[in-house]
């Protein structure tokens, strides 16, 4: 059964649930009629008046005062996508396209863009039967919209470009061959609505923001699993101290803490320690700062799904073509900058809980080998996190503080982004390799606790993680551990 879209603003549960859906989503009466009066309007308006509406019949960019004759209005829109076709580096995945394709759908559906019904169809076709265009990382300024990328999206539209079928790179004349598509000819303003916009940054941010909840579960998991590990104390979790701080995360990661711990006989148990270091004793004030970023930043996102950010755009019921700057992406710029830093502080903190279970001290020995000088155990892993941790601070330079002139002057501030939007990818790449290293590490510290119990839910992840993690009893080959440890992380943190 098709899911119907509809014009209501959208929430991130809501994307992502039609992300997940395997069922194909069509457009709902009400928007195919908003897409249709706008396109009228915009057909009738070049009928009967020469006035110049940017990227109608004008040239682009610093091109803007240029006139385009009607006769050449097709050849227009079709120049634009092809010569802004300049992405090059890595491919953007194709989890990172699907959310492209719908992102774009839902913008230009809002019947604000003057593109046809039938362009925006095609690109619904092409995520209903996932045909995701090749598109590449590098290119977009973050303003203007992501013209690069975007350009690459459209290319398949009008039979150029090359798009993925089941993981197979084709040249787009192939969707005449399977699919019996023709190539669409872009009418006036398509191609610009097409490259304008924020689809990149968005698609990037959407996913982002969803792995960046998954994973700050999982580092406060196996945070509570360091913890027993080192034998650490409850009291830094506990109510009245946190609730004295004011700060919401802060207050929710003691309280699960304290939730997850109940029942646990090495929590319970008398400690010869005054104290826990800060990457123990600090998880509420730290975890709960990055909480709070990610929530800000989901705000942010979630108003950019629903948005319209295209240009120039279309009021039919006012009469009025506005050209204006909804396509400039500092609003993302900034957040995705953020939750980086947000992320990489996730994995700083979680490195150091790794670096203390691996010090010889808290009865555990040295590099949690039961041998060691004969065995080195532990003691690589953590300079692997090490290094990890390293590049993501590098990796946490914001883009959004840089700017450079583009289009002879005319584009003359640009948020950059993109680039923002790709770094934070690598980040929570990075930040799932160094919660895997230190799910390895609080594994194995955990042993040395026993015959003393945990939590049942403690227990419950330790068991599950040694079912394809073994201790570590000697020395052996510990990329293997780290890439099935990777996998366990992801498999950890997927939705219910």
């Amino acid at each position: 059964m098709a899911i119907e879209l509809t014009p209501h603003y959208l929430s991130l549960e809501a994307f992502e649930d039609l992300l997940r859906s395997t069922e194909p989503l069509v457009l709902g009466a009400e928007l195919k009629e908003g897409i249709l009066k706008c396109r009228a309007y915009i057909d009738q308006k070049i009928q009967q008046t020469d006035q110049l509406i940017y990227g109608v019949n004008t040239g682009f960019g610093s091109l803007c005062d240029t006139a385009v004759g009607k006769e050449d209005l097709e050849a227009l829109q079709r120049n634009l996508v092809c010569s802004h076709a300049c992405g090059i580096g890595e491919e953007v995945p194709q989890e990172i396209v699907k959310r492209m394709l719908l992102l774009k759908v839902l913008g230009l559906s809002k019947g604000a863009s003057g593109v046809r019904l039938e362009t925006i169809e095609r690109l619904l076709f092409f995520y209903n039967h996932q045909i995701y265009p090749r598109v590449f990382q590098q290119g977009s300024l973050g303003a203007s919209g992501d013209l690069a990328p975007l350009a690459h999206l459209s290319l398949p539209l009008i039979g150029e470009g090359e798009v993925y079928i089941d993981n197979q790179l084709y040249k787009s004349t192939e969707l005449k061959k399977r699919f019996n598509l023709e190539p669409l000819v872009l009418q006036s303003k398509e191609g610009l609505a097409l490259l304008n916009g924020t689809q990149f940054m968005s698609a990037y941010a959407s996913y982002s923001i969803d792995k960046a909840y998954r994973l700050f579960d999982g580092f406060n998991q196996v945070a509570a699993l360091s913890l027993e590990a080192y034998d650490g104390r409850i009291e830094p979790f506990s109510a009245n101290v946190n609730e004295i701080r004011n700060q919401e995360g802060q207050i929710r990661v003691a309280a699960w803490f304290r939730e997850t711990l109940k029942g646990s006989q090495i929590i319970a148990q008398s400690k010869a320690h005054v104290q826990d270091p800060y990457s123990f004793r600090c998880i509420p004030q730290v975890h709960g700062a990055s909480l709070d970023t990610l929530q800000h930043a989901a705000k942010i996102i979630e108003r950019e799904i629903s948005a319209v950010t295209d240009n120039p755009t279309i009021f039919f019921e006012e009469d009025q073509v506005v050209s204006a700057g909804n396509f400039h992406g500092q609003p993302l710029a900034l957040i995705l900058d953020f939750m980086a830093i947000a992320m990489a502080e996730l994995g700083s903190i979680s490195e150091r809980r790794t670096y203390k279970l691996i010090s010889g001290t808290r009865g555990l020995p040295p590099f949690l080998v039961k041998n060691p000088g004969l065995n080195s155990g532990l003691m690589i892993t953590q300079y692997t996190s090490a290094s990890i941790v390293s590049q993501n601070k590098q990796l946490c330079t914001p883009a959004s503080i840089d700017t450079i002139d583009s289009s002879n002057g005319q584009e003359d501030h640009v948020s950059m982004g993109a680039n923002a939007a790709t770094k934070l990818y690598r980040v929570l790449e990075n930040c799932q390799k160094i919660l895997a290293i230190e799910l390895i590490h609080a594994a194995q510290g955990f042993e040395f606790r026993r015959p003393l119990q945990s939590s049942v839910w403690l227990e419950e992840l330790y068991a599950q993680f040694r079912t394809v993690v073994p201790s570590l009893d000697s020395d052996r080959i510990l990329a293997t551990d780290m890439q099935v440890a990777y996998h366990f992380i992801e498999q950890m943190t997927q939705h219910d």
